[in-house]
Parts: C-alpha cells; structure tokens; sequence
C-alpha cells in the first residue's frame, strides 16, 4: 500500500484552490460576466424597454427579450454613447425570442443611448451605463 503525504497532498490543494480563484479573477476573464434582461416591450402592449436604465460591467451581456407585440430592435446612438457602438447595434427585427448584445471587456466607461428603430418615435429608447 502506498502512504500519501500528508504535507504534499495539502500543498497540491492550496496549490490548485489558488489557480482557480487567479483563473476567476483574471484580466480579461469573463468568469464574472454579468447577464442583464431588458424587455423589448411590455406585456401591457406599451412601446417601451423594460427597464429603461441599466447598469453593467465591461464584458457584461445585456440579453434583450421580445415581451411586447413585435417587431423590435436596438440600434445605438453613436452621437449619445460614450464609446464605440458599431458593434452592439443589432439591426434585425425580433419578432420572438430575443439576442445578446456582449459589451467588450475594453468597452469605455460611460452612458449608451439606444432605441428600437421603428418606435423611436414613440419614446422607446434607453440608456446602458458602464462602469468604470
């Protein structure tokens, strides 16, 4: 029978419960990547994002669920956003389910305006903040 060293086995263990809080922890890690929902529309048939306001972290997703009588999406504002939004606008229309919109880990801290193109006018629009 082999005999476990007791010191060795317990080094190994911090050893790995170490790397894996680093590996959590990381730059760049999405292990913490946050999920917010706005609701694109409301199940009262208004033209409106529910919530208006929301608060993320860089690298965070924001997943946009169609609650509401279709078709929507979301576009952002370039002249009211705090940093590059080429790449989060997602111009199809939804007529169910819904899509992710993934700030970038690099993503500028700051306000991002944006609406639903066809309800703009209706005053379906809000803002994402992402912090610093």
């Amino acid at each position: 029978m082999r005999y476990l060293n007791p010191l060795r086995l317990g080094l190994t263990t911090t050893l790995m419960a170490v790397l894996l809080v680093i590996g959590g922890f990381w730059p760049g890690s999405t292990a913490l990547a946050a999920t917010s929902t706005i609701q694109m529309g409301s199940s009262a048939g208004m033209l409106v994002f529910e919530p208006t306001e929301v608060t993320i972290a860089p690298g965070d997703t924001v997943h946009y669920e169609v609650a509401g009588v279709p078709p929507h999406n979301v576009v952002f504002d370039p002249d009211n956003s705090a940093g590059d939004v080429g790449p989060l606008s997602h111009q199809a229309f939804a007529m169910s389910g819904g899509f992710d919109v993934t700030f970038p880990a690099d993503a500028t801290p700051g306000s991002y305006s944006f609406y639903c193109e066809p309800h703009r006018g209706a005053g379906m629009t809000g803002t994402i903040t992402v912090q610093g």
